[in-house]
């Protein structure tokens, strides 16, 4: 569009429009501009009054931040210095999830009705036989259950039950035991389990009790070697090992208390527990093999092992290669614990040795070994490896990190369907993989175990994928179908026929259960950067070590 020419009369009347002498001719005029005038100012003023109030909304929004913030921290969610909500929603997966919520829910709600028979028929004995009704002091009497339940109750946010054990832990939990205790199931599960509940609610009664049995524990290490006896008794502190081992210490037995002896020297400032439990690594490095496969009997004198004893990532030795990885998480990746991932991946290479594939299906399996010969037998407790690899593989370059977690994947199917393929949809205790045949249930009775859960829990959390959780769900449907009673859970002593046991293990409500719950949670809800996971599924606190000398002393907290 052109312009408007200019012109001397228009501009000569926008100076008279200017000029104070034409209003004060005409009141009218002075009227109507005062008005205006008038008018503007308070336009102008509300206008400063609604940015004054936009500021101080602004800084009450940001004062209620910072306070939601305080809250996410002590919750454990940690966010970005400048958190938004959209950063919130996708780093913490807190959308609205309804399938899984009622899953998670579903969860909950068997912990209690497990918890509430153990309440009702064997209140401080260490399981419940929940078909007779009645407690069994499978462990000496030191409430078992009660204390591998504590955390799973704390994260499943039941306050009223935690306070209760809480309570019978100060008042009724005496180690002054005449019975000969299994040093690594003591440690596991009472060690871990009080440490657990102490790192998770800062309560120094569990602290203090964890302090106390890791006492009378010690004398165990008291041999030539430092390698353990794997039993004691609590009140005379005299260790042995087994005659039906001959003699020997068990390499799992001996080897996994390292992430709880660490943690309580950690927590109370004292060094010896840990030097005792790094002593028996230093003592392992002495005869540790270059595929990293050590035989599960293991001389606790002269440290040297049995020769042609069973290789095996099952019982009696799976736990190890698990601490080798986890002790170093727990320190933080730091070169004080350098060599415990060192020793770890070893032991992978040797593990890859064992993997084999069966036919039709290639279902991929991890064979035991016998001197040189390899049995084509796979437990549901090396279940855990599928979730042990899958946490490891961040620790390798891109290459190897892919092959360890595509490895995972793989063995986390076959266990899948350890328990897809039997008429009860529950594991045997372990299968024989034949040619043609892919795989048969060996040993058929199922006790409630974790270790498929543990692994689905890691996977799903590590790659996102929900196929993990499905799984996970109808397994869980299967133990609800089999294995609820009346009072509590029981195992069976047949997957193909469904007939029951009567017991309810602790490690149902210590791991299965926890797993569960865990599997069907957002992954900041005991998360893997604050946490690790001892072999009974107690989260203990990641607390970075930077000792004096390699591998000892006491970490900074």
């Amino acid at each position: 569009m052109g312009r408007r020419p200019h012109s001397s009369a228009a501009s000569s009347r926008v100076w008279r429009q200017l000029s104070p002498s034409c209003y004060l001719r005409r009141p009218a005029r002075l009227a109507l501009l005062f008005v205006g005038f008038v008018s503007a100012t308070f336009a102008a003023w509300d206008r400063l009054s609604l940015v004054r109030d936009y500021e101080a909304g602004i800084y009450r929004l940001d004062e209620e931040v910072n306070r939601l913030h305080d809250q996410l921290i002590k919750a454990g969610i940690y966010l970005d210095d400048n958190p938004n909500i959209d950063k919130i929603i996708n780093k913490h997966q807190l959308e609205v999830d309804p399938v899984n919520n009622a899953r998670r829910e579903k969860v909950k709600e068997a912990m209690l009705h497990a918890w509430n028979s153990y309440v009702m028929y064997a209140w401080g004995e260490d399981e419940l036989q929940p078909q007779s009704k009645s407690g069994v002091d499978s462990f000496g009497g030191l409430g078992a259950t009660l204390i591998d339940s504590l955390d799973t109750l704390y994260i499943m946010g039941l306050k009223d039950e935690f306070q209760k054990a809480r309570d019978w832990v100060a008042e009724s939990l005496n180690f002054d035991k005449d019975y000969e205790a299994s040093v690594f199931e003591t440690t596991i599960r009472i060690v871990g389990g009080l440490l657990s509940a102490y790192d998770l609610s800062t309560d120094k009664i569990f602290l203090e009790k964890a302090r106390d049995i890791t006492d009378r524990l010690l004398p165990a290490w008291d041999t030539s070697s430092g390698i353990p006896y794997n039993r004691i008794n609590l009140a005379q502190g005299q260790a042995n090992n087994p005659g039906w081992n001959g003699g020997n210490s068990i390499l799992a037995d001996s080897g996994s208390e390292q992430l709880e002896f660490i943690a309580l020297s950690q927590r109370t400032g004292d060094p010896k527990y840990q030097e005792k439990v790094e002593n028996v690594i230093r003592q392992f490095q002495k005869i540790f093999p270059s595929d990293g496969l050590l035989p599960i009997n293991i001389n606790p004198h002269s440290g040297s092992v049995k020769p042609y004893s069973k290789i095996t990532f099952g019982a009696m030795g799976d736990s190890f290669y698990e601490y080798l990885l986890k002790v170093w998480i727990q320190g933080n990746k730091t070169e004080s614990v350098k060599h415990y991932r060192e020793m770890w991946e070893t032991s992978m290479e040797g593990l890859l040795s064992l993997v084999r594939k069966s036919s039709p299906s290639n279902f991929s399996y991890v064979c035991e070994k016998n001197g040189d010969s390899l049995s084509d037998k796979m437990d549901e407790l090396a279940c855990f490896v599928p979730g042990m690899l899958a946490l490891g593989a961040s620790g390798y370059g891109p290459q190897k990190s892919e092959q360890i977690m595509n490895l995972a994947e793989e063995l986390a199917w076959t266990c899948y369907n350890f328990y897809r393929l039997t008429p009860t949809k529950l594991a045997g205790e372990n299968y024989c993989f034949h040619a043609g045949q892919d795989m048969v249930v060996g040993t058929s009775w199922n006790i409630l175990r974790p270790e498929t859960i543990e692994s689905l829990m890691y996977l799903w959390r590590l790659t996102g994928n929900g196929m993990y959780q499905d799984w996970g769900w109808e397994i869980f449907q299967a133990f609800e179908k089999n294995s609820r009673v009346e009072s509590g859970y029981v195992g069976l002593t047949d997957v193909n026929t469904g007939t029951k046991d009567d017991m309810m293990q602790s490690f149902f409500l210590a791991e299965t259960l926890k797993y569960l719950y865990l599997l069907f949670s957002a992954p900041s809800v005991i998360s893997f950067d604050e946490w690790v996971f001892n072999t009974e599924a107690h989260p203990l606190k990641i607390v970075t070590r930077h000792d004096r000398e390699s591998g000892l002393g006491v970490a900074e907290v």
